[in-house]
């Protein structure tokens, strides 16, 4: 059985300002927020981390060598659509993921209560069983720009197998 293990961290910064009814897409779910996040994309900082993890278990580089935020067909782009794209490829060259790990940094919004929807929106999007997938949140006790409510990291392992020969 070969395997294969790969590791995926993004950030995005928050916007300056506060708007009324702003929203950030985390795994593809809709969070009510005060500030948005500022993105050539949706700005879905959990699925980069994902996309990054995916691609570097198979040496394939990362998101921004495959969809380049200088690329003017990827401005505003769902990112759900880009993991399709990455879960294609990674498929495409014979292998399956096992499992993904994920971790969000962030002081604000709270994520608990939308765990288990992004959990099933990028298992349905991966084609893969929910229990698969594992997303968990954290703040840093107001340390570094996370604690300062400046941003949201993720950081992301997938885990890998080539898919059984007929």
């Amino acid at each position: 059985m070969q395997l294969r293990i790969g590791n995926g961290y993004d950030v995005h910064r928050f916007a300056e300002t506060e708007e009324p009814c702003a929203s950030i897409t985390i795994g593809g779910v809709s969070i009510a927020s005060k500030r948005r996040l500022l993105a050539h994309s949706d700005g879905d900082v959990l699925v980069h981390a994902l996309c990054d993890a995916l691609l570097g278990a198979l040496a394939l580089g990362d998101i921004g060598r495959h969809f380049p935020d200088t690329d003017p067909q990827y401005r505003g782009i769902r990112s759900l659509l880009l993991l399709q794209l990455v879960m294609k490829q990674v498929r495409d060259l014979g292998w399956d993921m096992v499992n993904a790990d994920i971790t969000l940094v962030a002081q604000e919004p709270r994520f608990a209560p939308h765990e288990l929807a992004i959990r099933q929106s990028l298992a349905t999007t991966l084609g893969v069983e929910i229990d698969q997938i594992s997303v968990k949140a954290t703040t840093t006790e107001g340390l570094g720009f996370a604690g300062r409510k400046e941003g949201i990291a993720c950081q992301a392992v997938a885990l890998l197998q080539r898919q059984a020969r007929a």
